[in-house]
């Protein structure tokens, strides 16, 4: 397998990830596979996501023509633009990390992490975040994420590389628990 790390730079490359988040949203997946292989929560705007991405460029895994994986940079001036996403920045706004507000650092949220199935188990998620640190370590002090309780694949996988616990709450709408996680760049 011949993979390459590297960032959006076009519109197809944002179709490609909306068609790769379509197949991995909880509602299209069975039980079975929620609980084994993660899922998905939020299903981007395209117009938004193509934004998000002229805006600052998000890290993709491709395998030559094929994208094996996505990790969505969102900046904050786009956390009023996804709205299931709102309270999250909200709520940000008044936590720490170690010891500083992070009113004070240079931020932003993973809005999303994917891997293709026929990629899963092969180092492309661990291989898309080294490659996001890398790029964004100029621009911005620590990446921020939550994950759903139930999504033991994705707090597990987020763990090994490097990511720390920032807050956990639970979403009575929903009836979620939701960790907040960090790393810093």
């Amino acid at each position: 397998m011949n993979l390459t790390f590297t960032t959006v730079t076009n519109a197809r490359e944002v179709e490609q990830i909306l068609e790769l988040q379509a197949r991995n949203l909880a509602p299209a997946l069975s039980a079975e596979v929620l609980l084994d292989q993660g899922f998905l929560t939020v299903q981007h705007d395209p117009a938004v996501l193509l934004r998000m991405n002229q805006a600052y460029p998000s890290v993709i895994a491709k395998s030559g023509d094929t994208l094996a994986g996505y990790c969505l940079v969102m900046p904050r001036e786009f956390g009023a633009e996804v709205p299931v996403l709102a309270p999250l920045f909200t709520l940000l706004n008044g936590l720490s990390w170690r010891g500083q507000p992070l009113s004070w650092l240079r931020w932003f949220v993973m809005g999303q992490v994917c891997v293709a199935e026929n990629f899963r188990g092969q180092g492309v998620f661990d291989g898309m975040y080294q490659h996001l640190f890398a790029v964004c370590r100029r621009d911005f002090d620590l990446v921020l994420t939550e994950v759903a309780a139930r999504n033991k694949r994705s707090l597990r996988a987020h763990q090994r590389v490097g990511f720390e616990p920032v807050h956990i709450y639970p979403d009575t709408l929903s009836g979620e628990t939701w960790h907040v996680i960090g790393r810093g760049l």
